[in-house]
């Protein structure tokens, strides 16, 4: 019999590949059993959580996206018709909002006939022009009146303001009156608008019940 040097080290060698096989069989079994199934790769695990952000019917989503918008709005409308609160726009819901509401609608206000009273200055000066082609002084009356008619107006609202936002800085804070809130045009814009066409409904039936 030979003696062989390197017998001993293949041997030795052959035994440690024997026993990393084994356990990385082991381990690979360990995996499978405790998942239940191999791990994916990271490709698939991707693949596997996406979800498409653009439904698959657009123009039937966007249809059902303006039937909910547009039975919202319709409520809102129907809420502000009846001065029903709870379901009005939110910012038709503000406290200040409410308050410039109320005091507006407990005055008398020259504005609230204003489009009217244009409008029918307008007719009369359109007949008097045709009756009177060569008199342009029945016209010129006729202007004058509306003119003068729209500074008063002017000057009902200024002096409302002026008492109204004390009122609700008063009451409300500064934050009430300040430019993001809109205050002013809120309240000159229901002022010049007949009392049984504002919206949302005045709460009181006549005129006189100021806010606290």
């Amino acid at each position: 019999m030979t003696w062989n040097p390197f017998k001993k080290n293949n041997a030795q060698t052959s035994s440690e590949q024997s026993g990393n096989a084994a356990a990385e069989s082991t381990a690979k079994t360990a995996t499978t059993a405790g998942k239940g199934r191999p791990t994916p790769k990271m490709k698939q695990a991707q693949a596997a959580g996406i979800r498409p952000l653009v439904p698959a019917d657009r123009k039937a989503s966007a249809k059902a996206a303006k039937e909910r918008r547009r039975e919202k709005e319709n409520a809102e409308y129907e809420a502000m018709q009846k001065g029903d609160l709870n379901h009005m726009p939110k910012a038709e819901r503000l406290p200040w909002r409410i308050y410039i509401r109320d005091y507006v609608d407990a005055r008398f206000n020259l504005g609230e006939w204003f489009i009217p009273v244009a409008f029918a200055i307008l007719i009369l000066s359109m007949v008097a022009t045709v009756i009177f082609p060569t008199n342009m002084w029945v016209s010129a009356g006729m202007m004058v009146l509306m003119y003068g008619y729209l500074i008063a107006v002017i000057v009902d609202v200024a002096l409302m303001w002026r008492k109204l936002k004390k009122l609700l800085i008063d009451k409300y804070g500064e934050h009430s009156v300040a430019k993001g809130s809109r205050s002013f045009s809120y309240a000159w814009s229901r002022s010049i608008q007949l009392r049984r066409w504002r919206l949302p409904k005045p709460r009181e039936a006549k005129r006189g019940h100021f806010p606290q």
